[in-house]
Formats: C-alpha cells, structure tokens, sequence
C-alpha cells in the first residue's frame, strides 16, 4: 500500500544500493546501513517534467521508501542521504505495516557542492499504514507543496506563518526544552535555598514562554 496517491508520471520506482553512499559514511555509519536497513526505494520524482508544475526556489523533490530490518533510530542515516543529495527528499520510513515521514529543509553548503546543510528536520509520528492521513496538495508550484508537507508534519498547518518562521518557533522550542530539563535538573540537587528559588524562578519563566509559544 503506498503512501501518497501520486501520478503515475512520477513514478521512478528504482532499488537504490546502500552502498551508494559509502562515500558519505564511515566505519560505523556503513554498518547502520548494512544492519538496519533492508531496502532503499526511489519511489517518485516531483518536477515540472512529471507533474507540470512551477518550479520556485525546489527544483526538484525526491520520495524515498525505506524499509527497516528492526525498529530503529536511522536518523543518522536519513541525515546522510540527506546531505549527499541536492534536493529535498520526502522520506517514508516503513516497519512491517507502520511508518513516519521525515524530511529536511535545507541549502546548499558554501564552499562544498557535493553536501548540503540541513536546516530543520520534520519527522511525524510512527502510523499504521492503512490510518495514514498524509497526502500531497499538488497545486500551484513545488514549494508550496514541500511546505504545506512540512506544515503537516509540524501540526502548524493552520497557522499563519511562513516555513522560516515555522523553524524558527521550533529551533526556540526546542532550545527552551533543553533549558527546562537542565534546570530541573540542578533543582533537583539544588541544596541552598537562595539558589533553589533563583532556579524555580527561572523555570517559570521558560514554562511561561514555552506554553506562549506552543499555544
């Protein structure tokens, strides 16, 4: 059962070798792939050629399936392919009938033409195949159906804000949760008083600006 309900002009449809990439790997990172995963599959190119869309800023997007030995964390992995490959890749990661979506805005590295730098990760939850929601809105150009993608993934798809925007709020986040543990943390073994209530009120502070944010 497929994913997207895509074109049949889209399809590619190839096995690609793991060891496609064993340029972009080192010892450690070769044998995730060997161990954790049973199959790379290019399932469709997004293009003007294949769909007759505008391209803007995308040229192209590529859809990957890959298909997982055990229940892993491959995001080591999906950062590799990432990097190695110019343009934004929709990921479908499938273990036996459930799967997640995980792909990355990203911009090409300044001085190296063979890597990009990605800017943000967009992963969903794990799903059962046949409970999938996700579909690609293809209308108007290629980006807006990478952000609209992304929009989903993130759940602000409501919301009136741009993709940069969208990764900025989530880089803050994230930030703020990092913050929030460590100084639960340091409460947690906080012995003086003074330092405790310097703490707590921190805490609130993060608490206060993280629920502005989410909500």
């Amino acid at each position: 059962m497929t994913i997207f309900s895509l074109p049949s002009s889209t399809f590619v449809n190839r096995i690609i070798p793991k060891n496609a990439f064993d340029k972009f790997t080192n010892t450690k990172t070769k044998k995730d792939f060997t161990d954790k995963i049973e199959k790379i599959r290019w399932l469709n190119k997004l293009s003007f050629d294949t769909l007759n869309l505008p391209q803007g800023e995308i040229k192209e997007i590529q859809i990957f399936e890959i298909q997982l030995k055990t229940k892993d964390d491959i995001s080591g992995i999906l950062e590799i392919i990432d990097k190695s490959i110019p343009y934004p890749i929709i990921f479908i990661i499938r273990y036996g009938n459930e799967f997640y979506i995980s792909t990355s805005k990203k911009h090409p590295h300044p001085t190296n033409e063979n890597f990009s730098v990605l800017d943000w990760v967009f992963r969903s939850n794990w799903k059962e195949v046949e409970n999938s929601d996700f579909q690609l809105k293809l209308k108007n150009n290629l980006d807006f159906i990478f952000d609209d993608l992304c929009r989903k993934i993130s759940g602000k798809n409501n919301q009136n804000l741009s993709l940069s925007e969208i990764i900025e709020k989530e880089r803050r986040i994230k930030e703020l949760q990092k913050r929030k543990q460590q100084i639960e943390s340091k409460i947690s073994s906080c012995k003086q008083f003074n330092l405790k209530l310097e703490l707590n009120n921190e805490l609130n502070i993060i608490n206060k600006e993280l629920i502005e944010i989410i909500h």
